[in-house]
């Protein structure tokens, strides 16, 4: 009988709760109007982009699933996806054209490659910043028209974090990120499938100054003739320009192809590598860190002795031994390995994840509260889920932005040695071993930009890591000063 009473009070309870934020919306629709008119806008200027994004994901993880159903369901959206306008596209302001001896011809207003390609890069990240502006500026507007309360604890996290210049730089460098690994078609100079995939199915058109007229060229051959092989009269750097008119803003590779491209669309498959694999490592430390918390004793026991067990297996030779393994099924030709790098690296970081948050979750399973509830009859689901989830939920983040770095530069070490990625699916470590050979002599980009900005990108997780870390628990707060000393600690 209190069981279900106290069941059901907290239903009503939530429901309560739901209703009054119902209420209160309608009661003053303006400030929700004004925030879901932005965001329309802003999601109507790229729904093309993002169908076609997903459309992409879709055809490249089933594409050798068994059956047809689902590759021709794939397809079939990604077809349609590409009938849909985008603002900032290639197509809207191209930058693929050539000299026909007194102008450009195909590019935005007649611009050069370079100045169309830099204004189609600023106007996107200029798009992703007001995206980002915007949903602050919905969560502002939701705290102060809608929300019931005038303080909560996480209004001084938020706070902490914003004048954490550690974790504000951590935060600004994941963001960039994010906005080149989802518009990586748009922001790269060419396609994909002209310069990577598929270059003999291409042509380009260029001015030839031995016939003084335009003459046409396939991609592949283009490619064959812009090469970085380390010799200065055969090399294409940063922010030059080939033979045949392409602007190449990171130059080009050993075999001619873009290396812009190869690094945008390989921000790509490290975003999702590794969203995936954090979100399943997380989800799976995060239940077990509950269960094992409420009901102790044997249920601790056993989850500590299989990770330890996962543990201490070196984690390379996990993966080496797994991918060889799984090799030849039909997971590993998904997303050309990705989603079977993934769920790798999801067994192997979940160990981590859950005795990073195991702490925690034991200490607020001993607090009153949880005492409480426990006596009134609350089920173990409802009371983990209420009372004990929300506390351990900003250790999760730390734990889980630090993961990230640290699975960002396994997918590139396991591809730097011929693991992981299948080519020629764009890979950063990849690129990194192609150019090894060159770091010392003229074509040094090769290798030296992905390594940089595999690095940058690991030390921002890791900054803001740390950043969310003093924020939830100022009493670890670092000295603004000590820089140094919070990356180090968050790298480690």
């Amino acid at each position: 009988m209190g069981v279900s009473h106290a069941s059901s009070t907290k239903s009503h309870s939530e429901t309560e709760d739901d209703r009054r934020l119902r209420e209160r919306i309608r009661e003053n629709p303006g400030p929700a109007l004004r925030w879901a008119a932005g965001m329309f806008l802003l999601f109507i200027a790229e729904a093309g982009a993002l169908f076609q994004t997903i459309g992409r994901l879709l055809v490249a993880v089933t594409e050798n699933l068994p059956g047809t159903p689902g590759v021709e369901t794939a397809n079939w959206l990604a077809w349609k996806a590409q009938t849909v306008p985008t603002l900032l596209s290639r197509e809207t302001i191209p930058n693929q054209g050539h000299w026909n001896g007194s102008e450009w011809v195909g590019t935005f207003a007649g611009l050069e490659p370079a100045q169309a390609w830099g204004l189609r890069l600023a106007l996107i990240y200029l798009y992703g910043c007001l995206f980002v502006l915007a949903l602050w500026y919905g969560y502002l507007t939701y705290r102060s028209a809608y929300r019931t309360m005038d303080w909560t604890p996480r209004d001084d996290q938020l706070r902490r974090l914003r004048h954490n210049n550690w974790g504000m730089f951590g935060l600004t460098v994941v963001i960039l990120f994010l906005i080149m690994a989802a518009f990586a078609p748009a922001m790269s100079p060419t396609t994909i499938d002209q310069n990577i995939q598929e270059p003999y199915s291409y042509e380009i058109s260029y001015w030839n100054d031995d016939l003084g007229q335009v003459s046409t060229i396939l991609v592949g051959d283009a490619n064959f003739q812009s090469v970085s092989k380390g010799n200065p009269s055969q090399n294409v750097g940063i922010m030059q320009s080939d033979d045949f008119g392409r602007f190449h803003p990171f130059g080009t590779m050993n075999n001619g192809k873009d290396l812009f491209t190869i690094i945008a669309f390989g921000s790509r498959i490290s975003l999702f590598i590794g969203v995936t694999a954090i979100s399943i490592a997380g989800t799976i430390a995060t239940l077990l860190a509950l269960a094992t918390a409420y009901f102790k004793g044997l249920a601790d026991l056993t989850v500590v002795l299989v990770s330890d067990s996962i543990q201490s297996v070196p984690s390379l030779m996990l993966l080496i031994a797994a991918g060889y393994l799984f090799s030849d099924t039909w997971v590993a030709t998904l997303y050309d390995g990705a989603v079977l790098l993934a769920l790798l690296f999801a067994l192997i970081y979940w160990p981590g994840m859950w005795r990073a948050i195991r702490g925690p979750s034991f200490q607020v399973a001993q607090e009153e509260w949880v005492d409480a509830a426990r006596s009134y009859g609350q089920r173990p689901l409802r009371l983990m889920r209420t009372h004990m989830l929300p506390y351990i939920m900003g250790y999760l983040l730390v734990y889980a932005s630090m993961s990230f770095a640290g699975v960002i530069i396994s997918t590139a070490g396991l591809s730097f040695i011929g693991f992981g990625i299948n080519a020629p699916t764009p890979s950063w470590g990849r690129a990194i071993n192609a150019g090894q050979p060159f770091v010392a002599q003229a074509s040094w980009h090769i290798s030296l930009i992905p390594g940089i900005l595999i690095t940058i990108l690991c030390v921002g997780f890791n900054a803001l890591g740390d950043g969310i870390r003093d924020a939830i628990d100022p009493e670890s707060d670092t000295d603004p000063g000590e820089g140094e000393g919070g990356a180090a600690g968050g790298g480690a």
